[in-house]
Order: C-alpha cells, then structure tokens, then sequence
C-alpha cells in the first residue's frame, strides 16, 4: 500500500501478543484445573452455547458490513474483538470470584456461555463506532467495556438484587448507549466523504448478517432461562411479529410506498430485544406478539427521529444505527418488564411497601445500567482519542484500505 497508508506492525501484534501472554498468565493461576470443571458441567447445553456462538461470530459479523468500502473490516474485526472478548469475560467472571468479590460462580460451558452473552455488547458498540476506530482503539474499547459491564451486573445482582440472567440481558442496553458514547468523541466526517454510505451488495450482506440474528435470537434469550421453551417460543413469536411489522411500516412510512432495507435490516431484530427480559415469565404469546409489534414501532419511528433530529443536534454518527435497532427496543423491553411486573403482583398490590420496592428495583437496576453505559462510554471515548492510540484521520473513516492488503490494487490493476 502506499506510504500514507498507516503501518500498525508496530502496535496491534505487540497489543494481541502482550493480551494473549496475560490471558494465559490468568488462565494458569485462575483456571488451573479448567477441563475437570468443564467435564463436571458439560450437561449444561453446548448446543446453546453453539447458537450463541454462531450468532455473534456470522450474525453480527454480516450485519456489521453496512459501508461499501469496510467489508474486511467489519467481519474480520467482528471477530478479533470476540475471541479476545471471550477470554477477557471468562477471566474477569473468575478474577471476582478469587478476589471473593463473588462468593460463587460457575465453571465449564455456563462459564463460557456467560461470557459470550457478555460479549455480545462488544459487538453491539462496534456498531456504533464503526468505520472510526482502529484495531488499537477497538480492543481497548472492548476490554474496558467487558470489564465495566461486569461490574454494573455485579452491582445489580449484589446490591439491587437483581437475577443473573436477568442482568445478563441488560447486554443490548449497556452496548448500545455506551457504543454512543464512544463515538460521540469522534471527530465527525467531512460532508464531503461518501465512503460512509452503502451499496445493494454490502446492504445484502447486511441482511444476510441480520437472518442470522434473527435465527438464532430465541437460543440467546433463552440460554440462561430456567424455562427454555417457554422463553424460546415468546421469542420467536416476538420476532414474528416484529418482521411482518417492519414490512408494513416500512412501506407506510417510505414516501413512495417501497420497502426500505434499512427498516427491515434494523427492526426485524427489535422483538427480540424488547421481549428479552421477560421472555421466560410471560403467560400468553399474544403478549409477546405485542412487545414484538412495539419494538418494531418505535425503532421505525426512531430511526426517523434520531438520524433526522437528535443525531444531528449532539453531532452524532452512529454507523450501523445501533442507538434505534438496540438501544430504543431495550428501553422499551425495561419499561415493559416493570409493568409485566406489577400486574404478575396484582394480588399483592395491598402491600404497597412491596410492590413499591419491586418497581424501586427494576428501575434501579435500569438506571444504574444506562447511566453506566453513557459515563464510562464517554470516559472512554475520551481515552481512545489520545496520539499513542494512532487515532485515525477523519478523512481515513470508513476504508478497508488503512488496514488491509488488496493485492490487486498494489499491482496495478
């Protein structure tokens, strides 16, 4: 490539080598007797865990290549960013129990599975930032991020007493808003910069990557929940309706009647994510059919007045719109939870005290995610930006060519 072109031989090798010797220091002092705790607990669903695997490494690895010229980019640091990710939250998980922050946790494909739901918000903040940030900025973004989303589930669970999974599935949340964070301390592009739009071919990779989701989206709300088949199938019937949906809004709100495909790109998904944390209790589908209908509501509605009112206002990009598809949903999806909640307790609502310290708790935990989220988020933003980072020109947004080889360019052709 030529010599403009930014050489990171000096940084990322040296970043991955220096992570990988750490994460095997850990390994050995932390993990010692690894394989005998995951034969113990290799009833635990490794099929599961496989569906979450997929979905994270194909799913959002595709639905990440929205820009015409970050294809490479995209899928390949999708995936860099989750396999360090994994290691880093199995350590951290293990790092609290030995410093007995936890007093107990759980070993073998739980462990992992743990860990891959966590990393999920890697992949979702990625989103946001894609295009900006370099390999550098992005594994110490991820890293950072895995680190204080463990600790945001730590204070839920200890101090708001808030379940696991329940916890667990403040992920798309904690990704989204500190994703938005991030990239709010970014430079903007220049107006002038077209490189940050798509094509027909990176939008059908997209839609490939956002099947995939779609798929395997009942076996991630699903994983952790005592009642798997009732959380898969209010899943799916959420999903269902959330697809159909963003067809028809799509169409409504398309100014010459035609599907968009970024409508159904983003809120097809948004089911899903509504009905996350309250997948495994809901009674009846019909109710999971209507969170699946509101989801795609307002991450349509959203999407139109984000990018056209508040992106602009705070100078924001947010790449792959993870704030609308994400973001919006999980806002809905917490604020259900807590209705679900006090009408699964209407036969104590004459215990006012209670009822009232069960909506205390829920909102609680919500708030002490989000708030989290965008603080850490914009600490973070702030730090990736500094010159031993090599921070990117903006004019450098949104090209393969910084970081990969074409050889078909460097030949002439």
């Amino acid at each position: 490539m030529p010599s403009r072109y930014l050489s990171f031989r000096c940084s990322v090798p040296w970043l991955i080598l220096f992570l990988e010797t750490l994460f095997l220091i850990c390994f050995f002092f932390f993990l010692p007797d690894v394989y005998n705790i995951y034969s113990a607990s290799a009833s635990y669903s490794y099929r599961e865990f496989q569906d979450v695997h997929h979905m994270l490494i194909f799913g959002f690895g595709f639905f990440l290549i929205v820009l015409r010229r970050y294809g490479f980019s995209s899928a390949g640091f999708n995936f860099l960013l989750i396999v360090l990710g994994l290691q880093c939250s199995v350590l951290v998980e293990n790092l609290l129990i030995f410093l007995q922050v936890q007093h107990e946790g759980e070993g073998g494909v739980e462990s992992l599975t743990k860990a891959v739901v966590s990393v999920a918000a890697v992949a979702i903040s990625t989103g946001a930032v894609l295009g900006k940030a370099n390999p550098v900025q992005l594994i110490v973004m991820s890293l950072v991020e895995l680190i204080v989303f463990s600790a945001s589930r730590w204070i839920n669970k200890t101090f708001l007493q808030v379940p696991e999974r329940l916890s667990l599935m403040h992920v798309h949340l904690f990704g989204a808003y500190f994703g938005v964070a991030v990239t709010s301390r970014f430079p903007e592009p220049p107006p002038g910069l077209d490189k940050n739009r798509s094509t027909p071919k990176s939008d059908l990779f997209s839609m490939l990557g956002t099947v995939f989701v779609w798929v395997f989206w009942p076996s991630f709300n699903s994983i952790l929940s005592y009642t798997k088949m009732k959380a898969a199938l209010n899943t799916y019937f959420a999903l269902a309706v959330s697809a159909v949906a963003a067809f028809m809004l799509s169409a409504l709100t398309s100014k010459d009647g035609k599907f968009r495909m970024t409508h159904i790109h983003s809120a097809v998904l948004a089911g899903g994510v509504t009905i996350s944390y309250k997948a495994g209790t809901i009674q009846y589908p019909w109710i999971a059919m209507i969170l699946g209908l509101l989801g795609s509501v307002i991450t349509i509605l959203g999407s139109h007045c984000l990018q056209r009112c508040f992106n602009p206002a705070f100078k924001l990009q947010d790449t792959s719109g993870v704030h609308f598809t994400f973001g919006l949903p999980a806002v809905l999806g917490a604020v259900a939870a807590v209705v679900i909640s006090v009408v699964e307790q209407r036969m104590e609502w004459n215990d006012l005290s209670s009822l009232g310290y069960l909506i205390f708790v829920d909102v609680g935990a919500f708030c002490q995610t989000i708030s989290t989220a965008l603080i850490t988020g914009l600490v973070t933003g702030l730090i990736l930006n500094i010159k031993l980072l090599k921070t990117t020109h903006v004019s450098k947004y949104f090209d393969d060519q910084f970081y990969w080889e074409f050889p078909h360019l460097s030949v002439g052709f």
